[in-house]
């Protein structure tokens, strides 16, 4: 399998790709420049939509338009661009939204951090279509990758600083339990964001790792992607049958004499078979 760049840029913090089944379109972010992008790989067509404040991840709503994980909550576009709304704000001085996924149920589960990134500074909330805001983690340090299995029992988990994937299971009451899966202290790099494939695998992006990880459902590592860059971010698949690896980038401190594609979408042609993600419900 030959890497390829679905889209050259120099973004500072790319972040949180996302398929888009109805519009046949990747989303992602460039969180530290503020800005929405919009890729149709079918037309090679890009649109960038700014935005006003710092945006950790950006994800198709059911009725058109998007729902952004800002700075200071949850905000919400029409499917034309405009109409901005917010859904949740609660600005809190020095944090900002970061990564976020739509659960099963159409819920947004949105991860916050400080820009300090301070332990225990950020967490980890779900956001019902109404608003209604429900803790799901307290006390995190960078709320990153989430996903969930492909009978959605199970979610993926990644507070960056402990180098580690989690796995969260839910009670019939609604509690949420969480345990190690991966211990990646071992591998070089920190895990960041991460989606999930139809056989249940795992796929971690690894910051300063330069590296893409596939782990089985027991938490065993089966694949390494290696990259040209330091800083992947996250992934997620998309195109035709959704067999292709978008993988974001972060140019921030580097060198682009050295890392001439850090910033830049790459592509993994047929790496495997993702899972159709659902769009928020709200």
């Amino acid at each position: 399998m030959a890497l390829d760049v679905a889209i050259r840029a120099r973004a500072e913090l790319g972040e949180g790709p996302t398929w888009d089944p109805a519009a046949g379109r990747l989303i992602w972010v460039d969180i530290l420049g503020s800005r929405v992008h919009l890729f149709d790989p079918a037309t090679g067509r890009r649109t960038v939509l700014p935005v006003e404040q710092h945006v950790g991840a950006a994800k198709p709503r059911a009725g058109g338009g998007l729902v952004l994980n800002l700075r200071d909550g949850i905000g919400l576009y029409e499917a034309d661009g405009t109409g901005f709304r917010w859904l949740h704000r609660e600005p809190v001085p020095g944090r900002r939204g970061n990564d976020a996924a739509v659960a099963p149920d159409g819920s947004l589960w949105a991860g916050s951090m400080r820009y300090d990134e301070a332990p225990g500074g950020g967490s980890l909330i779900r956001v019902d279509t109404d608003g209604t805001v429900h803790t799901v983690l307290p006390e995190v340090t960078i709320s990153n990758g989430l996903g969930w299995s492909p009978d959605g029992a199970r979610a993926y988990y990644v507070d960056t600083p402990t180098r580690r994937v989690d796995v969260l299971t839910f009670t019939d009451s609604g509690e949420v339990r969480r345990a190690p899966l991966v211990d990646t202290s071992s591998v070089p790099g920190s895990p960041d964001g991460l989606t999930v494939d139809a056989d249940g695998c795992v796929w971690v992006a690894f910051w300063g790792g330069g590296a893409v990880r596939r782990y089985t459902p027991a938490g065993e590592l089966d694949r390494t992607v290696r990259l040209r860059v330091s800083q992947p971010t996250a992934c997620a698949f998309g195109g035709a049958g959704l067999s292709d690896l978008y993988i974001t980038t972060a140019a921030v401190g580097t060198d682009p004499a050295v890392e001439p594609l850090a910033g830049s979408v790459l592509v993994l042609p047929d790496a495997g078979r993702g899972l159709p993600q659902p769009a928020f419900a709200g």
